[in-house]
C-alpha cells in the first residue's frame, strides 16, 4: 500500500521508510531537513532511501497548509506514519514557536489531511515525556498525563488530544505511540549517546546532568521499528463499553500505547558500556538537573504486547555495542 511517513530524513522515519520498502510497500517521504542537527546526517540518510524505485520524496514544511494540502490531494497516501516533530526536552525551553509551528500547526495539517483524504489509519509518535512529573512507576498508559513539565512534552500530549477529537468527530482511526529515549545506528546528534560517543573519542568532557543520579528506558530502535508497524498494520478501533472510559482507550477508534524497553538503565550503566565499546575513559562534569527534564522513565507494555505479541528486548549491551560499531563506520576519522 501507499504510506505517507512524515520525517523520513529523520532517525526513526528513515529506519521506518527502510523496514515499509523492505516488504513492499511504497512510501511517500516528507521532511523539511531543517538545521536542528546535522543537516548532512539527514542528507546521508535520505541517500540511502532516494535510489529505490518506490520511494518518493517531498522536501517541505509540516506547517506549510497549502503545500500540505496539495500533497494528499496529489499523492492519496492510504495510510500515514507520522513521525515528524520538533524534538527536544531543552531546545523547547530556548525556542518555544517551533513547537507550535510543527507540532501543532503541522499537526492539524496532518489531521486535515486524514480527514478530507480518506486515510484509514493514522500512526503517530506520542513520547514519554508526556509522563512528566509522575512518579509512579513503570509508566502505564492507565496513569493520567496531565502535568508536563516541558513545552515539547505540552504539545505532545496535544497531538494525543487533538488526534482523538478527530477519532471521535470524523471516524478516523489514530493510534498515538509513546516511544522512551530511542538510540542506535543513524541516531540523532542531540541524544546522549552520540553526544558522550563524540567527547569520548575527542577527550572531552561530558555533561552528565542530575549528578548522573538518572535512569531511562533506553529503547533500541529496531525494537520502535518493530512496535510502529505491529501497531500500524492493526487499525484502532473502538473499545468496547467498559473499557472506553479508561486513558489510552476510547469509544472512538483511537489508541495510545508505550513502546519501550521496559527496562530501565542507569545513566553511569550507560556511560560504562560506552566506556568499554571505545576503549576510552570518559571525563564526567556532574551537574545539576536541568529545566524541564524527569530523573527516570519506565515503560509498562502490557498493552502493546497484549495487541500485537510484540514486547522490546535488545538487551542495552548489545544496542551499545551496534551503535559504537556504526559510529566507528560513519565517523572513521573521528576514530582514528
Amino acid at each position: 500500500m501507499k504510506i505517507l511517513v512524515t520525517g523520513v530524513a529523520g532517525f526513526i522515519g528513515f529506519h521506518v521508510a527502510q523496514r515499509l520498502l523492505a516488504r513492499g510497500d511504497t512510501v511517500v517521504g516528507l521532511d523539511n531537513v531543517n538545521a536542528y542537527y546535522d543537516v548532512r546526517l539527514k542528507e546521508a540518510r535520505l541517500a540511502k532511501l532516494q535510489p529505490h524505485p518506490d520511494f518518493t520524496f517531498h522536501r517541505l514544511d509540516l506547517a506549510d497548509r497549502a503545500a500540505m494540502e496539495h500533497l494528499f490531494r496529489s499523492e492519496k497516501p492510504l495510510r500515514v506514519i507520522h513521525l515528524a516533530a520538533q524534538a527536544g526536552v531543552r531546545y523547547s525551553i530556548e525556542n518555544p514557536h517551533a513547537y507550535i509551528d510543527s507540532n501543532l500547526v503541522g499537526f492539524l495539517n496532518i489531521l486535515e489531511g486524514c480527514r478530507h483524504h480518506q486515510v484509514e489509519h493514522l500512526t503517530y509518535a506520542s513520547s514519554s515525556s508526556v509522563y512528566g512529573s509522575n512518579t509512579q512507576m513503570p509508566f502505564s498508559v492507565e496513569q493520567g498525563v496531565d502535568h508536563p513539565v516541558s513545552l515539547y512534552a505540552a504539545t505532545k500530549k496535544a497531538n494525543e488530544l487533538m488526534a482523538h477529537t478527530y477519532s471521535h468527530l470524523y471516524r478516523i482511526p489514530t493510534t498515538g505511540l509513546r516511544f522512551f529515549t530511542v538510540y542506535g545506528p543513524w541516531g540523532r546528534p542531540d541524544m546522549a549517546l552520540f553526544l558522550f560517543t563524540k567527547a569520548i573519542l575527542e577527550g572531552r568532557p561530558i555533561d552528565v546532568f542530575n549528578q548522573g543520579n538518572m535512569r531511562r528506558d533506553f529503547t533500541y530502535i529496531d525494537d520502535i521499528v518493530e512496535g510502529i508497524l505491529r501497531t500500524h498494520d492493526r487499525p484502532a478501533q473502538s473499545a468496547s463499553a467498559e473499557d472506553a472510559l479508561k486513558p489510552g482507550r476510547s469509544a472512538a477508534p483511537y489508541r495510545v500505547y508505550n513502546i519501550g524497553n521496559h527496562t530501565p538503565v542507569e545513566l553511569l550503566r550507560l556511560i560504562e558500556l560506552l566506556e568499554q565499546n571505545l576503549g576510552k575513559t570518559a571525563v564526567k562534569n556532574l551537574l545539576p538537573m536541568q529545566p524541564g527534564d524527569v530523573p527516570a522513565t519506565w515503560a509498562d507494555v502490557t498493552d502493546l504486547t497484549r495487541d500485537t505479541g510484540f514486547q522490546p528486548a535488545t538487551p542495552i549491551e548489545a544496542g551499545v555495542r551496534r551503535f559504537v560499531d556504526w559510529y566507528r563506520n560513519y565517523y572513521p576519522d573521528q576514530c582514528s
